[in-house]
């Protein structure tokens, strides 16, 4: 039989998936209306809707990436099953469509899949995705303590005690806020409320992060770390969270892919001879966003190799010093540059950001 012919016999099935019921669109071939099938979550289910196709070999399958995470595609991989994980932000959606059912969206995914305009992403191992949730638990457990440092700080306003002596929670700002007061007994009891749980949420975070050291110098993260924290601004955990997030960089296409994977490409509006451009999209992996950003604001001062850096960079080969320290010397004066021509900061350091990965990506694939 030819690829043609084997192709043309295909059965296409789409999931709607959710905790309990995956609506199943099914096409068989020459067919245009789906059938939908409902079927039970769990793996006995899903085994016996596969066994009801008499020829495993011809059935192709997609659900979308979700809350459900990759199990289903682990567990139709296993039976030998085809299975694509579709990113939903990349998914068509009609301007007018104005209706969202599970029935329809199984119907509509399963003809965009057969059409082949979807666009399926990379399935991390279980042990890359085990990394990947203790660096997101991580991040969770910073916005924890921001949220709670701001609440003991919009308090502390409130009844008139306001720190004017430089940076917050420095080992000054800490003694001063030991030594505030409240005489009412209420008062006093939340102000006790809100320093004990910013105590526990950092000692929260620091077991996270102690947790994380453990995989820098561990399989399949290792090499990648060593390299990426050769980079002014990555120190050994966020070299740690970009690979998590990325596991393998060489699946983009080039500088521009990776930047879009992050969000940090400009939005356009284009049409005929008219070009514009907005803000940065923001449809992609904000976890990998967030640090990029974090990452960009070191190259604000003029390029340097200080002593952690240094550090950082004992064992890496020759030519990613090279590549390191040209990336310093290019975005600090970009940073440098960007800066006198616009007022907002946050614009300048985004820009940095998408010219980061842009490098990262570089040195990944760089043989």
């Amino acid at each position: 039989m030819s690829s043609l012919e084997h192709r043309d016999n295909l059965v296409h099935i789409a999931f709607d998936a959710s905790k309990d019921v995956l609506v199943a669109g099914v096409l068989h071939p020459g067919e245009e209306t789906p059938t939908i099938e409902r079927v039970f979550n769990d793996e006995p289910s899903i085994r016996r809707f596969v066994r009801g196709f008499p020829d495993k070999g011809v059935l192709r399958t997609c659900y979308e990436a979700g809350p459900t995470g990759y199990e289903l595609h682990r567990l139709l991989t296993s039976l030998k099953v085809p299975c694509c994980v579709v990113a939903p932000s990349l998914i068509p959606i009609a301007p007018g469509d104005r209706v969202k059912t599970d029935t329809r969206d199984a119907r509509r995914l399963v003809r965009q899949f057969r059409a082949g305009e979807l666009i399926a992403i990379r399935v991390p191992s279980r042990e890359e995705e085990a990394v990947r949730d203790l660096c997101r638990a991580r991040a969770d457990a910073v916005g924890d303590l921001t949220r709670s440092k701001n609440r003991l700080g919009h308090f502390l306003v409130r009844h008139g005690e306001i720190w004017r002596d430089g940076s917050t929670w420095t080992m000054k700002h800490r003694a001063w806020l030991s030594a505030r007061t409240f005489d009412e007994p209420a008062a006093r009891a939340t102000f006790l409320r809100y320093k004990a749980t910013i105590e526990c949420r950092e000692a929260e975070l620091e077991a996270i992060e102690a947790d994380l050291a453990g995989f820098f110098d561990a399989e399949p993260f290792a090499a990648a770390v060593r390299r990426l924290s050769a980079y002014r601004g990555v120190d050994r955990l966020g070299a740690l969270v970009l690979q998590a997030e990325v596991c393998d960089w060489r699946r983009f296409s080039g500088r521009g892919d990776a930047g879009a994977f992050c969000g940090l490409v400009p939005s356009e509006y284009s049409s005929g001879s008219s070009v514009k451009r907005g803000s940065i999209t923001r449809a992609g992996n904000v976890h990998l966003r967030h640090q990029l950003v974090e990452s960009a604001w070191a190259y604000r001062s003029g390029p340097s190799v200080g002593l952690t850096l240094r550090r950082r960079q004992d064992g890496v080969s020759p030519e990613t010093l090279a590549r390191a320290w040209a990336t310093q010397v290019e975005l600090c004066r970009r940073f440098r540059s960007l800066s006198a021509r616009k007022s907002a900061r946050g614009v300048v350091v985004t820009a940095i950001a998408r010219r980061l990965v842009g490098h990262l990506y570089n040195e990944m694939v760089a043989a």
